[in-house]
């Protein structure tokens, strides 16, 4: 089993932690791992991409991802303006930060070969966190959408890297989006 994701998102925005606290939950589990960026100018603000690999078996792969199983939008200003859904694979799932429902963000993308799944990460990010910082609830929303690694592990992966409160504001974050996220 080798699974790919690719996250869309703006320089600032935790794309490349989001991406590194999936692939140390799946490392937790014992599977084989890569996560890394891709920066276009590095600056806050602007679009990059971060790629996550998870296999049962070692990888030999060292390039960027062009055929994801799963595509993560963190900032949904990103929809206007790039095709998030390139490349994404037949059957694949399409997990995007909007406040719209998926039945009407759909319809902008002229594929029905893939899930389209929609959460307000950030609103849930304001609510829990009090800042607009919503990379961890679309994580969960993403391994509930595709069971890369298990809940536990994720939570885990991420109070290693952030121990105390900022954790545990992010865990209850990432439980509610895992709970939340909604589907077409």
């Amino acid at each position: 089993m080798l699974r790919e994701v690719r996250w869309h998102g703006r320089g600032g925005q935790g794309v490349v932690t989001v991406s590194r606290l999936l692939a140390y939950g799946a490392l937790m589990e014992g599977k084989h791992v890569q996560a890394f960026p891709e920066f276009g100018p590095e600056r806050t603000g602007a679009p990059i991409l971060g790629f996550t690999r998870i296999s049962d078996e070692p990888i030999e792969i060292h390039s960027q991802v062009y055929t994801p199983n799963s595509v993560v939008v963190l900032d949904p200003t990103l929809l206007t303006s790039i095709d998030v859904t390139e490349g994404l694979v037949t059957g694949g799932h399409l997990i995007l930060n909007s406040e719209k429902k998926a039945s009407e963000l759909r319809n902008r993308f002229k594929r029905t070969d893939i899930s389209c799944h929609v959460l307000d990460a950030t609103r849930i990010a304001l609510d829990v966190l009090g800042r607009p910082i919503f990379n961890t609830a679309m994580l969960g929303a993403l391994i509930k959408v595709d069971p890369l690694a298990k809940l536990d592990s994720i939570i885990g992966a991420l109070k290693e890297r952030f121990p105390g409160p900022l954790a545990e504001k992010n865990a209850e974050a990432i439980r509610i989006a895992y709970e939340k996220v909604t589907a077409q």
